[in-house]
């Protein structure tokens, strides 16, 4: 696991500019580092060694130097693709993953390349005979890859700080993406919150030549070959088959690897399997407050498997104190609460261990989360209800105040695209336009993700959310936040069940199969809980999902720690874009139990994250309680 970053040259960037950028992203890589600078591009290294740790270095050289390498990530299926290579006629000179790309590179092409890969990647060929950079992302987006392009410079990197290293990037808001950061959380689109500054999308490439920058897909998940004909107990056998395939493709390494492991069915599945292959150290994280911490079950179940388990512990003060040092690794606010339980659990596995698996996934393909249960009751409710009075019902319901069933109503007069929950997962059009001071910054937010669901539409309710989760929540949040936080430990995350093999499995299963009724109750993740069965206790397999819970909304009315949102509230950042009333407001209703948790959560890590990268327009220096990662130091 590595960092990497580069520009395209101008007139007058100083030659230490690339070495200066690749520090800023230290932590992904502090074993080494690398670069490489001619008359047109400069490229940059800092790698993270787990393969073939003697002759992995970067940037990396193809025949005749005409090609050069940096690589972020790990392709699972390389030994494969090397012998494939081998036999069209080309040679190696390390068996390191790496090399594959670019042997791979010279022999298919970029295209016939990414189509063969297996793992979690980004990468950026420098081809010098055809004067132009060619990048790419992994299939689901596991790994980060940004590039800035403002017209006259082009530059790219593993997280949007390296940036900062570049005395030709102006760093400018995105003020526009407000609305949608508050509603989502996170930016569902290739924009970012910083102006000109863009991710490369999952599955997809760019190619930077003649000053222009052309992007493509490689590859798009779909529900175009669903089998009706599956069954719970088929689908079970086959996720057994591909999970332990998974598993063992994602243990190889030179390094020690270690597992996460919470009390879930998805990181005591993955966890189980690799115990078969070879002895495993698993890291759990909880609290002192048993009520929210999930220490016992996993410590229980590491000891029945006979594996060691490591117990980490987290205070309110650990919590609130590394809010701001999160803003600064995550590059944009993001408002998960379970990003600082990540971190720590990190920080603490890397101690023992430089790569650990995690369950991540199994929720998005497998259907897992409760919410997806609605689409049934929604379903049966458009079926027996006519349109027009839906319609009606939903407004008139509208014009009422709070009764039991408003919302249901209301909802279910809108389309899927318009009331997915995600679509308003903090803040809905109503709440945004009493907190944000601009009005004209407010926007709908379902229209901005709306093409997401055209493109399955047709399909049932379920799918449609799932397939919603898979291009936004998952890339967005889920992984976007176990990269920067395990990265910022300088420590390698790698997730079997965000597998291409395993993923394109889920997609041909229909939803009787995803989710059933058992007794009359609902069953989430039925065929994958059905395989997990078969190799973890039935107590494990059936367990409830939990998440990842923490005290938060307890810390939040506790004095020590409500004095810190208060004054972030009152903060000349939150009188530039925030009615701070309206704030008070929320604050008021949290504590009498009648406002959401993560709506205060939001508003205070966006405060955060603005005074950590913009301080300059502050009054307030959140950047100076950032505290850098022992290899940032």
């Amino acid at each position: 696991m590595c960092g990497f970053c580069g520009y395209i040259n101008q007139a007058g960037i100083p030659k230490e500019t690339i070495e200066n950028m690749a520090n800023k992203i230290k932590h992904r890589g502090p074993d080494d580092s690398g670069y490489f600078q001619n008359e047109d591009v400069s490229l940059g290294f800092r790698r993270l060694s787990i393969i073939d740790l003697a002759h992995g270095a970067q940037p990396m050289y193809g025949d005749n130097n005409s090609l050069a390498l940096t690589f972020n990530g790990e392709i699972y299926n390389y030994q494969e693709l090397q012998q494939e290579l081998i036999k069209a006629g080309q040679t190696f000179q390390t068996d390191c993953d790496s090399e594959v790309l670019i042997r791979g590179y010279e022999t298919w092409g970029p295209k016939q390349l990414l189509s063969k890969l297996r793992g979690m990647f980004a990468f950026v060929i420098y081809d010098q005979k055809q004067h132009q950079v060619f990048g790419a992302r992994d299939h689901f987006g596991i790994k980060p890859l940004y590039y800035y392009d403002d017209g006259t410079n082009f530059m790219w990197g593993s997280e949007i700080k390296a940036f900062l290293g570049n005395p030709n990037f102006k760093k400018e808001f995105n003020e526009d993406l407000l609305a949608v950061h508050l509603s989502f959380e996170f930016i569902p689109s290739k924009e970012t919150m910083f102006k000109n500054v863009y991710k490369v999308m999952p599955g997809q490439y760019f190619i930077y030549k003649d000053g222009n920058v052309t992007t493509d897909t490689y590859y798009k998940y779909n529900y175009d070959h669903i089998d009706n004909s599956q069954t719970i107990d088929g689908n079970a056998q086959q996720i057994e088959k591909l999970v332990d395939d998974s598993v063992k493709a994602h243990m190889i390494a030179d390094v020690p690897v270690g597992s996460f492991l919470s009390s879930g069915v998805d990181s005591s599945y993955v966890f189980n399997e690799a115990a078969k292959l070879q002895p495993i150290h698993s890291f759990s994280l909880g609290f002192n407050n048993s009520k929210f911490s999930e220490l016992s079950w996993s410590t229980k179940f590491a000891k029945e498997i006979k594996q060691e388990n490591t117990p980490i512990t987290m205070t309110g003060d650990n919590y609130f104190d590394f809010l701001p040092t999160m803003m600064y690794y995550m590059d944009e606010p993001l408002s998960n609460p379970s990003a600082p339980q990540l971190f720590y659990l990190s920080q603490g596995a890397r101690k023992d261990v430089p790569v650990t698996l995690s369950g991540e996934g199994a929720d998005e393909f497998f259907g897992g989360y409760n919410t997806y249960l609605e689409a049934f009751t929604f379903e049966r409710y458009q079926k027996w209800v006519p349109k027009f009075v839906r319609s009606g019902l939903g407004h008139i319901a509208a014009k009422f105040p709070r009764f039991h069933g408003r919302r249901f109503l209301i909802r279910g007069a809108e389309p899927l695209w318009r009331r997915y929950y995600r679509v308003n997962y903090v803040f809905d059009e109503v709440d945004r336009a009493k907190v944000l001071k601009n009005p004209k910054l407010n926007r709908d937010t379902a229209e901005y993700s709306k093409h997401i669901f055209d493109e399955v539409k047709g399909k049932d309710e379920v799918t449609q959310e799932q397939y919603f989760d898979i291009n936004t929540w998952l890339p967005f949040d889920i992984l976007h936040k176990a990269d920067r936080m395990s990265m910022a430990n300088s420590l390698e995350v790698r997730t079997p069940l965000v597998d291409k093999v395993v993923a394109n499995f889920a997609a041909t299963m229909p939803t009787k199969t995803r989710i059933t009724f058992k007794d009359g109750k609902p069953v989430t993740k039925a065929s994958f809980r059905k395989a997990a069965a078969s190799q973890v206790p039935d107590v494990v397999a059936d367990k409830e999902k939990l998440g990842f819970p923490s005290p938060i909304a307890q810390w939040i009315n506790d004095p020590k720690y409500h004095g810190r949102i208060v004054e972030a509230f009152h903060s000349d950042i939150a009188q530039r874009f925030f009615n701070v009333d309206q704030l008070d407001y929320i604050l008021e209703q949290h504590a009498h139990g009648k406002s959401s948790m993560q709506k205060i959560f939001t508003i205070y890590t966006f405060i955060l994250w603005y005074g950590v990268y913009f301080p300059e327009n502050t009054n307030m220096h959140y950047d100076q309680k950032v505290v850098l990662t022992p290899n940032d130091r």
